[in-house]
């Protein structure tokens, strides 16, 4: 399964997919998405689930069955936008609060035995050399965390630039 997260409007998300739907989980912005509230339940409580059940909570799991992740994420000062960056907090669920040493460096342990591909497309009129620099960094990081393989990060000026989702 190809897992989608996204900041577009629907319409435009609609536009970019072209009936391509089977196979894909799409995660959308529909204004219901709590915050984070680090309470660590998702570790403690309820392990590989977060405490909090809005339709966001079961994002350990659907990032546990995808083989590729696609965020496509308009950038914010070299960061994901605050609705991207929202989900991916409440994705802490996917890995353990155990640790382990990766590259010379302490992470989190993995809790499901699954391998996927990291995609991620940037959007903005105006970013920096500086800004692309450090979403390089942090999508490279957030792939050291999440254990998984990064294969492109791309940069557009306008999220019109792309035909379909693939070319992320």
């Amino acid at each position: 399964m190809k897992l989608i997260i996204h900041d577009l409007e629907e319409e435009r998300l609609k536009e970019l997919l072209r009936g391509k739907m089977d196979d894909i989980k799409i995660i959308s912005d529909d204004g219901s998405i709590n915050n984070c509230i680090g309470c660590f339940g998702c570790w403690i409580k309820t392990p590989g689930t977060c405490v909090i059940r809005d339709k966001y909570g079961d994002m350990g799991e659907y990032i546990s069955k995808c083989q590729e992740l696609i965020i496509i994420s308009q950038c914010f000062y070299g960061g994901f936008s605050p609705f991207v960056k929202k989900v991916l907090d409440r994705s802490i669920s996917y890995v353990h609060p155990y640790f382990e040493i990766r590259n010379d460096e302490m992470h989190h342990k993995r809790r499901y035995d699954n391998n996927f591909d990291l995609k991620v497309c940037f959007y903005g009129e105006n970013i920096t050399k500086q800004e692309k620099q450090t979403a390089e960094k942090l999508v490279k990081a957030n792939g050291v965390n999440l254990d998984c393989n990064v294969k492109k990060v791309t940069f557009l000026k306008d999220i019109s630039e792309i035909q379909r989702w693939e070319e992320c």
